[in-house]
């Protein structure tokens, strides 16, 4: 061999380049890293626990947690997606949250509703979750200390308003403690997966008008059973190879079903607001909601006037849902989202111009606003 030839090097060893195990070697040590420092993180949580409840203060914090994430997503350049650091962020609370106090989080059941799902991503999985058949029985388990918080939808941007959950804010002393987005993306499941197998399809009303179009399509001739969930449309289909469940993929993972079709949603965009209730109201962060339901009498000109003075003050207007109120003939009951807090001056000042002209007003609560979390295909 000559004595200038060079040598045969291999391409993962030239300048710039590292071999998969050098490469999994550093990615171990980060780990490492990443275990030391989230246990130091959590014995700081502990001692701020302590702290609390030395101070008798209460360990949950939506609005630090809010804060927490918004800062953190500010600060990610990727390419570790938002959506997931969210997630991650949440897991790391909800854990250290539990070795202080475990949250218990009533939700409008069963397991692997969209409602379960809401209040698993607001409160992560290390919560205790409990799941009732009924709006007011989430209500009753917050009201009777059973449980801390209740998760409960209060609209969809397709099928609009959930008006039981509006009706338990009327009589109930609870508060808006904080308000989840989340994306929802709808599956046709069954026990063999055949589309051809379904000769009925079942779940709650809100869920089939959301892939109404879909069904017309594709299954145009066969029985739509109305269920009080999507989880209970997929247990149904558990026991029923017949009946197909209009659900979320987690349903079907739940229930030991296979999926048919999935994103058979019509708007790809639709998105489902859940409230997180509570005894308290939440402390100011910046970016709020605050929640209010007044009662005015059918008049000329009554709406303009009881909304004169948020216009009058620049208070943006998010939401305003009517509906007559059950107690009193041509009375209307109006649900309103407001931006800004009730500790904020202009938004106390509009909601005591407005009580003068109100034969009912009561402030739900002010809350962070939701941070949402995207839709993923």
């Amino acid at each position: 061999m000559k004595k200038n030839a060079k040598k045969l090097v291999p391409a993962c060893l030239k300048r710039g380049t590292e071999t998969i195990e050098g490469l999994r070697t550093r990615i171990d040590a980060i780990d490492s890293r990443i275990v030391a420092l989230l246990n130091k993180r959590t014995g700081y949580v502990l001692k701020v626990g302590k702290a609390k409840s030395l101070g008798n203060k209460d360990y949950y914090a939506p609005e630090r947690e809010r804060a927490i994430i918004a800062r953190l997503t500010s600060l990610n350049k990727g390419p570790f997606p938002n959506n997931a650091l969210k997630s991650v962020y949440r897991e790391i609370m909800s854990a250290s949250l539990s070795l202080e106090k475990p949250l218990r989080v009533a939700f409008l059941g069963p397991q692997a509703t969209f409602t379960h799902e809401a209040a698993m991503r607001q409160f992560g999985s290390s919560g205790e979750f409990i799941a009732k058949q009924e709006i007011e029985e989430v209500f009753d388990d917050v009201e009777k200390n059973r449980a801390d918080f209740g998760v409960v939808p209060i609209e969809n941007t397709i099928e609009g308003v959930v008006t039981h959950t509006l009706d338990m804010l009327v009589t109930s002393q609870l508060k808006i403690s904080a308000e989840v987005m989340l994306p929802i993306s709808l599956a046709l499941m069954n026990k063999t997966g055949v589309l051809s197998d379904v000769t009925r399809v079942a779940s709650m009303p809100h869920a089939i008008a959301q892939c109404r179009g879909w069904l017309k399509n594709n299954l145009s001739d066969v029985e739509i059973m109305s269920a009080p969930s999507t989880a209970r449309g997929a247990e149904m289909a558990a026991v029923a190879p017949s009946i197909a469940a209009v659900a979320s993929r987690s349903a079907a993972a739940l229930y030991d079903l296979k999926i048919v079709a999935d994103g058979i949603e019509d708007n790809a965009n639709g998105f489902t607001r859940f409230l997180v209730i509570g005894s308290k109201t939440a402390k100011r962060t910046g970016t709020d909601k605050t929640s209010v339901m007044f009662a005015i009498k059918d008049a000329p000109g009554a709406l303009y006037s009881i909304l004169k003075p948020f216009a009058e003050k620049n208070i943006n207007l998010t939401k305003i849902e009517s509906r007559p109120m059950k107690t009193k003939a041509w009375e209307y009951l109006f649900f309103v989202d407001l931006d800004g807090h009730i500790s904020d001056a202009r938004v106390k000042a509009a909601i005591g111009k407005l009580e003068e002209s109100c034969s009912f007003l009561k402030v739900l609560g002010s809350y962070p606003r939701s941070l949402p979390f995207l839709k993923e295909r």
